[in-house]
């Protein structure tokens, strides 16, 4: 494989990476269960709901390109199986049976801001690293989730 020299060392690009494929996970695991919330989603918000989930995952399906090719930048390679992906996640998966519209909500909101969380973790590697491309990616995550979380719990207070 030909050599990185991007400006970051091995140990630099590998910390930020690690922290980069754990979003990615975070991700993954929170588009798929917004994806199933879509699918099922039942009750008098349904349409709201059902086209909200949507517009979400889709987002999502978009920034799991992005956050994948950004660590094949640092010379990586991205998570790419389900299950390494969902190894890594700390979210957890939707259940088998449909929650209630409200759990859904509830818990797309606790998938968000675990995600927010952990992103901010990976943020702090980025900065420390010096890798402003990494950083500015993060940031751009924590902003999206932050207004998604927002916008959800607003939905049940």
């Amino acid at each position: 494989m030909t050599s990185v020299n991007i400006g970051l060392d091995e140990a630099a690009r590998n910390a930020v990476a690690d922290a980069l494929n754990a979003t990615l996970a975070d991700t993954y695991a929170l588009y798929m269960k917004t994806h199933a919330f879509h699918w099922n989603v039942t009750g008098p918000q349904f349409h709201t709901l059902h086209v909200m989930f949507e517009e979400q995952y889709r987002e999502m399906w978009t920034a799991l390109d992005e956050i994948a090719e950004r660590v094949r930048a640092l010379g990586v390679f991205a998570l790419s199986s389900g299950k390494s992906l969902g190894d890594l996640s700390a979210i957890e998966n939707a259940d088998a049976a449909p929650p209630s519209s409200k759990d859904m909500i509830q818990a797309l909101l606790e998938g968000h801001e675990t995600l927010i969380r952990r992103a901010r973790n990976g943020l702090s590697i980025a900065e420390e690293a010096g890798d402003a491309a990494s950083a500015d990616l993060l940031t751009v995550r924590i902003q999206v989730h932050e207004k998604t979380a927002w916008m959800l719990r607003s939905m049940i207070e």
